[in-house]
């Protein structure tokens, strides 16, 4: 059950944002086999100059195109699971146009204790929703 925030510059169609949220969505179904309703994201676009993206010494230049994302979900996912995943997100963000020098990708871990998905319960801990599978 990730939330996800994803930022972006404005300028995109709707189509363009929602196939951005929607790429990134289906590699987190198909890679760690969640459902598909377990949809939780948070899109915004900041207007220019808000965002400023750097290469970190790698040696290249990200464009007015970048795209940051955080994911944050409960731990215990493998290094191997994790690498697959921003893999497949980068893969199904170039079939929509964003170039993978400007994708970038925060992965945030917590536990269960750390959800609450209304009424002021955390409902993982109150047992009204299991705790997802980590494999």
């Amino acid at each position: 059950m990730p939330l996800v925030r994803i930022d972006l510059n404005a300028g995109k169609s709707p189509e363009q944002v929602r196939a951005i949220a929607d790429a990134i969505h289906e590699a987190i179904v198909a890679e760690y086999g969640i459902p598909e309703r377990d949809r939780f994201q948070i899109v915004t676009e900041h207007t220019p100059g808000q965002i400023i993206a750097q290469d970190a010494g790698l040696g290249f230049e990200r464009t007015e195109g970048v795209v940051m994302i955080q994911i944050f979900t409960q731990g215990g996912r493998t290094d191997a699971a994790k690498q697959s995943l921003y893999a497949a997100i980068a893969d199904r963000l170039a079939a929509v146009g964003v170039e993978g020098h400007d994708v970038f990708l925060g992965y945030v871990e917590n536990g269960p204790q750390d959800w609450t998905f209304g009424f002021g319960r955390a409902q993982y801990l109150t047992g009204e929703l299991g705790v997802p599978d980590a494999s």
